[in-house]
């Protein structure tokens, strides 16, 4: 009982990041409040996983911001090892 509720806290922790990856990924093609609660709350939880990732890998030059997508990587990567320990 106690490992599934873990795993299920586990679980949705990591889904829930990624779904708010996604949303700023989503927010920066579109026009929005930068000064809005909400958006600032998604950047703030966001540049947790993101800014290490931009400081870390040599991408200021390519146009286009690969961060969400390794983030996405890594957090997957993560997500498995964590889960298969439980």
């Amino acid at each position: 009982m106690m490992e599934f509720l873990l795993y299920t806290i586990i679980n949705n922790a990591f889904n829930l990041i990624q779904i708010l990856i996604l949303i700023r990924v989503v927010m920066s093609w579109i026009p929005h409040d930068p000064y809005n609660q909400l958006s600032q709350l998604i950047y703030q939880i966001t540049d947790l996983i993101l800014k290490p990732i931009r400081e870390t890998l040599p991408l200021h030059g390519a146009g286009v911001d690969f961060s969400p997508i390794l983030a996405f990587f890594f957090l997957g990567v993560l997500k498995k090892l964590l889960l298969s320990v439980i």
